[in-house]
């Protein structure tokens, strides 16, 4: 089993069972579909008609995980190492494979917070990691949650 604090989640399957392992940890529901092969994956949808393998021959493999519970998170886990995760429709694109794990502990230990700025008026989800990095994104007024507004400060 992989250890999900592990610095490198070598393929989407191994990013899939550490997002399981979390779901354990934390009492959460999990779902997930995946997507298989050139034609079935989202960033490839130039593949051509019956194109399943890349030009080097592998099979791209892409996932989408979604958290029951409170906050709603979902995680798409593309095959380029990289994945997008929501998180009360705060979308955090390009979040690196390998952090997929530290930024779900994040959310799901209450740790993620929402920074609120006076001039202008607005919103930012803020979700801290291990070695002082940090993910921010813009939250639209009109999306403030139930769940972010009990995280502003």
């Amino acid at each position: 089993m992989i250890d999900v604090m592990d610095s490198h989640l070598p393929t989407t399957e191994a990013a899939v069972t550490a997002c399981r392992a979390l779901a354990d940890e934390y009492l959460r529901e999990i779902e997930v579909t995946h997507d298989i092969g050139a034609d079935q994956t989202s960033r490839r949808s130039a593949a051509g008609v019956g194109v399943t393998t890349d030009p080097d021959g592998t099979l791209p493999h892409e996932a989408y995980v979604e958290f029951g519970g409170l906050p709603r998170v979902t995680v798409r886990l593309y095959p380029e190492d990289d994945a997008l995760i929501s998180v009360e429709g705060v979308e955090f694109p390009d979040v690196p494979r390998d952090e997929v794990p530290a930024f779900l502990r994040s959310v799901f230990a209450d740790r993620a917070f929402v920074k609120a700025r006076r001039f202008p008026p607005g919103y930012r989800l803020v979700v801290p990691l291990p070695g002082d990095r940090t993910y921010k994104e813009r939250v639209p007024m009109i999306g403030l949650t139930a769940w972010l507004s009990g995280k502003v400060r």
